[in-house]
């Protein structure tokens, strides 16, 4: 259990830096999209090559990725009855407001938590490729079909996964890890470099937007939607994840906290890019976002009390 508390101050300490640089615009104006940027393009994708290269396929194509498909499509699903029958919300913004209630920030927030609490990157991975390379491309074109503009083609959703760099990265570790290939030394040592860049500079962007936001306001009229979609981001996703993976797969242990403490992670921040494209649901994302980024990491030290 200290442990696991030491990993979480780690990951506090790194975001309130981030924070504090953010506040006083210390790296400029563009600093947090600057770092974003770097992370996702470049160090993140080295990041999930090099630990899925030495992965066993066996975890992250067994029971975590069942576990992530189950909690995260149960959790939409729940959600998207509530939003569209009993708040009588439009089909788009029902669709966007089931994805802010459980499409998780399994990158720039999950990452860290996966290496720093749970010891390892690879746990994050199933729940990262599943968002990435099926359960974001389905809500994509369910928003495409229901609304009058920006409808996209299988063919193109198809290229928009293979171009995504995180799924390059891990498309390829898994490959390494597949075949047995050991990458020679003179290859791997500046991929791990760069990899190295990506925890911190993504913790140091995630600190950074957390300043000057603020949610819930009266004005929005969606205050219900947005704490509705907070609460079964933070509690009733990792609960269903957990009884799935306790009760009908049977993981307990280590295995069981990783596969919870993933399901607990804060709503994912392109949730908020997808709601400005469809212009659906935007006041719901922003605050989710914002909502359960902050109050996530406290979350999951309670998920981490309970199983400990």
């Amino acid at each position: 259990m200290l442990g696991v508390l030491a990993g979480f101050f780690v990951v506090w300490s790194i975001i309130l830096v981030g924070m504090f640089v953010g506040r006083r615009k210390i790296l400029g104006e563009n600093a947090r999209q600057v770092l974003s940027g770097l992370t996702f393009f470049v160090a993140s994708p080295a990041l999930l090559f090099e630990t899925l290269s030495r992965a066993s396929l066996r975890d992250v194509f067994a029971a975590p990725l069942l576990v992530a498909a189950v909690g995260a499509a149960a959790t939409a699903a729940l959600f998207f009855v509530i939003v569209r029958f009993l708040l009588k919300r439009s089909m788009p913004e029902s669709l966007m407001s089931s994805m802010s209630a459980s499409l998780a920030n399994s990158a720039n927030l999950g990452i860290p938590i996966a290496v720093y609490v749970l010891g390892d990157a690879s746990h994050v991975a199933p729940l990262l490729i599943f968002q990435l390379a099926f359960f974001t491309p389905m809500f994509l074109m369910a928003l495409d079909a229901t609304t009058s503009s920006h409808r996209t083609t299988p063919l193109r959703f198809v290229m928009l996964i293979l171009k995504n760099p995180m799924i390059v990265g891990s498309a390829l570790g898994l490959l390494v890890a597949a075949t047995g290939w050991q990458v020679p030394p003179l290859v791997l040592e500046p991929i791990h470099l760069i990899g190295g860049a990506a925890i911190p500079a993504m913790l140091m962007a995630f600190g950074m937007s957390l300043n000057g936001s603020k949610p819930l306001q009266a004005a929005a009229g969606r205050r219900t939607d947005a704490l509705l979609a907070s609460g079964f981001k933070l509690f009733v996703h990792p609960a269903i994840a957990y009884l799935f993976a306790r009760f009908a797969l049977g993981l307990d242990g280590p295995a069981l906290f990783a596969v919870v403490v993933t399901s607990a992670l804060p709503t994912a921040q392109n949730v908020f890019v997808a709601a400005s494209r469809y212009k659906a649901g935007l006041t719901v994302a922003k605050d989710t976002v914002l909502i359960t980024t902050i109050v996530a990491v406290p979350a999951m030290i309670g998920v981490a009390l309970l199983l400990a």
